[in-house]
């Protein structure tokens, strides 16, 4: 399928406004050649070691003989189902393309434990994970891995036989795999993980699931032909203007809504938000992706900030002001890879680090040294306790106080962010909250299943413009998971994570109301009430 990118009104007038000299600048010949100067001297160092994704998809292809073969030896061992252990973009290209194939992977990018817990709790006898992870040093995902560990010896079960390790080569992680028998495949080095979608990151346990992945491989080397083309029509070059909008004069939205209207896709949005957003969040600059629905209040308000971009089977024209795209999944990873380089060139930062990420993890291992040091809540309602950072609750009493005084801190160019730290395949309906507060707030915004975001959208969240109001809303485990050979629990990390990532957030002057839940179904019923 061709890749297109129609865009209309504004949109357009951004796009005519820079792309000729994106063609002048021979930006995405460049791209393609791997030229580490496009992003400034500051940069450098870190781009020279970066651009590797773009040729993932020639360079992966001896992957998929390996792959292919090692998910007939398990389907001839009577292994079916395979849980992948990974965070970010570790997990996100690998949720999108088994979603999209209709194959069944359980994706355990969580610290919470129901929802770790359940993954456990599945037929071991007919299951492999795969343990994917760039630093080899993830604590979540170590966590899961000595769990799993753990599950299989109990069982009687050869942990070796069942366990695939996805890394960079030299990691911690592939240093014990080697000494533990483990399968392991290496990735590229020079691929950061949010571009990792067509290495052995996505590839591995996407394969091993089912999915085509040859066909994500060929897909995505044709789209590559037109996206390396010095060329006003190129739809890289289009889509990563519009998505800057950094000329004043035709209007500027930093913000982009992320639509699927019709795609065949699934979930794109949620894996194109982690790489738009760390990739240009910083530096107080950025583009903030939000993932929207059909009825989606922004759809109705239409802020001025916010740009839509709707995902369709078939881009023909675009919204007033709006961006239409299509093509195929392999093609869109390429395009929409392409286009955050070409709009960080144009924002003026570097899209290839993430300087404050480190910060959450940070935090959460403080945290977790000094367990007894939780702030008291300021009060409790029912069966939420209220804790605030930033936010005035002079004379608030209850959840709807609570939520009315966050909202009050909101400025014109605003936007609310909900950190959901609880199982998202138990508590689904968690998600509903966004479209209610971004109608009550009549401002873009964004979901966020924690601890997942903390690898990805939490860096614009620090980094970016500080303008975001943090809601977090956490569960206390009622049924907690030892970790072994660690002293801590899961439902310890994952507290110890949202009292860090509110503690930095705190840190750089943004608001955060946490709301904890000792019963997650009616405290998400009082939250929805007191709106």
């Amino acid at each position: 399928m061709t890749i297109k990118v129609v865009t209309s009104g504004k949109a357009s007038a951004a796009v005519e406004s820079v792309i000729q000299q994106l063609v002048s600048d021979k930006v995405a010949s460049r791209i393609a050649a791997k030229d580490f100067t496009l992003w400034g001297k500051d940069a450098e160092a870190e781009s020279s070691i970066r651009l590797g994704w773009t040729s993932s998809a020639s360079e992966s292809q001896p992957l998929v003989a390996r792959i292919l073969e090692l998910r007939s030896h398990f389907n001839t061992q009577g292994v079916t189902r395979f849980v992948l252990c990974g965070m970010g973009g570790s997990s996100l290209a690998p949720e999108v393309i088994t979603k999209t194939a209709g194959v069944e992977l359980v994706v355990l990018d969580s610290t919470n434990p129901e929802q770790v817990g359940a993954a456990l709790a599945g037929d071991l006898s007919k299951t492999a994970i795969v343990v994917s992870s760039k630093s080899g040093s993830t604590v979540e995902t170590d966590s899961q891995k000595r769990l799993f560990e753990q599950a299989f010896t109990s069982a009687g079960i050869d942990k070796s036989e069942r366990i695939v390790i996805v890394t960079d080569p030299g990691s911690p992680m592939e240093a014990a795999a080697k000494a533990d028998g483990y399968r392991i495949f290496n990735a590229d080095p020079t691929v950061g993980g949010r571009y990792s979608a067509l290495t052995a990151f996505g590839l591995v346990p996407s394969g091993l699931a089912g999915a085509d992945i040859q066909q994500l491989l060929n897909d995505a080397t044709e789209a590559s032909n037109l996206l390396i083309k010095d060329d006003a029509t190129n739809p890289g070059l289009v889509l990563g203007a519009a998505l800057a909008r950094t000329q004043g004069l035709v209007g500027y939205a930093d913000k982009v809504a992320l639509l699927e209207d019709g795609t065949a896709i699934k979930g794109l949005g949620d894996w194109a938000e982690q790489l738009i957003a760390e990739s240009t969040g910083k530096q107080g600059k950025g583009v903030l992706p939000v993932v929207i629905d059909q009825v989606a209040p922004e759809l109705v308000s239409k802020p001025e900030d916010l740009l839509v971009v709707r995902l369709v089977a078939d881009a023909k024209e675009a919204d007033t002001n709006g961006v239409s795209v299509s093509g195929s999944l392999g093609a869109q990873f390429m395009l929409w890879e392409y286009a955050t380089v070409i709009a960080s060139r144009l924002i003026g930062i570097n899209p290839f680090d993430q300087p404050d990420v480190e910060s959450a993890k940070i935090a959460a291992r403080g945290m977790l040294e000094n367990r007894a040091a939780e702030l008291p809540a300021a009060f409790t309602d029912a069966t939420v306790e209220i804790r605030v950072k930033g936010i005035d609750l002079t004379g608030v009493i209850d959840v709807k106080g609570a939520i009315s005084a966050f909202l009050a801190t909101s400025l014109p160019d605003s936007y609310v962010s909900i950190h959901a730290y609880l199982d998202r395949v138990d508590h689904p309906e968690a998600s509903r909250l966004r479209n209610l507060f971004a109608e009550k707030s009549a401002r873009p915004t964004t979901f966020g299943w924690a601890p997942r975001f903390l690898h990805s959208t939490g860096q614009y969240h620090k980094g970016g413009p500080a303008q975001g109001l943090y809601l977090q809303i956490v569960s206390r485990a009622t049924k907690d998971i030892s970790v072994p050979g660690r002293d801590f629990t899961l439902g310890e990390l994952i507290a110890s994570q949202a009292a860090g990532d509110a503690e930095v957030l705190a840190s750089h002057g943004r608001p955060v109301l946490t709301l904890t839940l000792s019963d997650v179904e009616a405290g998400l019923a009082l939250i929805s009430k007191s709106l």
